[in-house]
């Protein structure tokens, strides 16, 4: 097999990584416009993520964000894009290089992007994590509520807390 000395893989990567660049900087710089919504899934430890110790105890291998309705003061650079959360009531502010990123979801119109990380973005521990598939886009169904009734939502679990996506609509 011949050699690939252009690197078509690196021009195909970077190039989906500017449409997640230019989706996130219309979003921060008109908000976030009908139904759209952004779930993203990034390595917790890759080089330039920024989170609390309490958010990388509690995710230390990827997290996955939504950004919706209750996210304030959306940064976008050439390489990274920064963001206000707040997670259990408390206001956290993380800092997400584009070479982190794993995947980005719009289910408001099914459109998905999963990204290999690029080279050097990860630290050793995330090596153990499975390979993600060359750049594409995937069309993606809009995930289903787990939980069937507030009385579910509303009972102890142990781990994480299903939520319902419904309580932060705008109503």
């Amino acid at each position: 097999m011949a050699t690939d000395h252009i690197r078509y893989d690196v021009l195909a990567r970077d190039a989906l990584r500017g449409v997640l660049r230019r989706v996130l900087t219309d979003a921060a710089e008109h908000g976030l416009p009908g139904e759209h919504h952004f779930f993203i899934t990034f390595l917790s430890t890759a080089e330039g993520v920024k989170l609390s110790p309490r958010l990388l105890a509690q995710y230390p291998e990827e997290m996955t964000i939504i950004l919706q309705h209750q996210f304030w003061d959306l940064v976008v650079t050439e390489d990274r894009f920064e963001v206000g959360l707040s997670f259990g009531g408390i206001p956290e502010r993380l800092v997400v290089p584009f070479s982190a990123i794993k995947s980005f979801l719009d289910p408001s119109v099914q459109f998905g992007l999963q990204f290999e990380p690029a080279e050097g973005a990860a630290d050793a521990s995330a090596s153990k994590l499975p390979v993600v598939p060359a750049p594409s886009a995937l069309p993606v169904a809009a995930p289903e509520p787990v939980a069937e009734s507030e009385d579910d939502a509303a009972k102890p679990s142990e781990g994480a807390e299903v939520v319902r996506l419904d309580r932060f609509r705008k109503k």
